[in-house]
């Protein structure tokens, strides 16, 4: 049996020059940026490859984006090989990241998750407008510290957990006074540090409750079938392979954290060795490092890269 998983970046993860050559190593690589060119009015490899960053960073733009160069690179790995070198028993997601997975799990079609994400990305960014908000990392506090500190701040304005990234680093997201009072806070129960996120607004918070509404009626209608292998949601941390749980799970997801060290606990304790993680930048590999420094991770984006994990598939 496997012991591998494959992990999927989310938003933030986007650079400019991160297509670079996917268009020459796989055919399907370039039906897929066609394809979400087409749905975005955008020359979306161009944006990829050539910028402007502020164009990149838009959350309309960086969703459909970080979601095709992930399947993308996934295609140019497949294309190098004759072998199945990512086999895996497991696959999720960090946020935006679950349609990747449920596309390489062969739980959706690429081209009607595609349709939802930029749906999804266009819908965040007008919560985004609508309400001056953002994210704070903390670190230094453990969960249960953090949820006292939302619940008391949550009478200054809107605040939530976020992200459990890991024991120590818990992401917070809301309205911008409530996060300044939660920085002061942090630091005065003993946090080490306290980072505001470079993000457009209040990802994972109930600020993001009318993007929710109003994805709501795509995903009902997005065909969801089985995955082929084991899949577990942000929000659950848990094992669902049942379409409409897969549904109802991607539904909460925009206001809901994501479970990340829950999730990764689960694989591990299923067996999980190794990590590779297709697509831009390397968060997973981060966060992975951070929960068990003993699970090995491949970071997978460039010829380079694909060419150290086939060989190593084949050898």
């Amino acid at each position: 049996m496997s012991t591998r998983a494959i992990l999927f970046p989310g938003q933030g993860a986007q650079f400019v020059g991160m297509a670079a050559d996917l268009l020459d190593r796989s055919p399907r690589a370039k039906e897929m940026f066609e394809a979400a060119s087409d749905l975005l009015g955008e020359d979306l490899y161009r944006i990829c490859a050539e910028g402007p960053r502020e164009a990149l960073d838009s959350t309309a733009i960086s969703q459909p984006a970080i979601f095709t160069v992930s399947l993308a690179v996934v295609s140019a790995i497949e294309s190098a090989s004759s072998e199945d070198v990512l086999e895996s028993f497991a696959t999720a997601g960090l946020s935006l990241g679950e349609y990747s997975a449920l596309v390489f799990a062969g739980a959706v079609r690429f081209e009607d998750a595609l349709e939802v994400v930029i749906e999804r990305g266009r819908l965040m960014q007008e919560a985004c407008d609508r309400v001056r908000g953002g994210m704070t990392t903390i670190l230094g506090l453990v969960l249960s510290e953090v949820e006292e500190l939302v619940a008391i701040i949550s009478e200054v304005g809107v605040i939530s957990v976020a992200n459990v990234n890991s024991e120590t680093q818990i992401v917070v997201s809301g309205e911008e006074k409530a996060l300044e009072r939660a920085a002061e806070m942090a630091i005065s129960m003993g946090a080490g540090r306290v980072i505001p996120l470079r993000v457009a607004g209040a990802y994972h918070s109930p600020l993001m409750a009318t993007a929710t509404t109003q994805l709501k009626p795509t995903l009902e209608k997005l065909e969801i079938v089985e995955p082929g292998i084991g899949f577990i949601p942000n929000v659950l941390a848990e094992w669902v392979s049942d379409p409409e749980h897969i549904r109802k799970c991607l539904i909460r997801q925009m206001e809901s954290p994501v479970l990340w060290q829950p999730t990764l606990r689960v694989l591990k304790e299923k067996g999980l060795e190794s990590v590779v993680e297709p697509g831009p930048g390397r968060v997973i590999a981060g966060l992975v490092k951070q929960v068990d420094r003993e699970i090995s991770v491949q970071s997978v984006l460039d010829a380079q890269s694909t060419e150290a994990l086939v060989g190593e598939g084949q050898s």
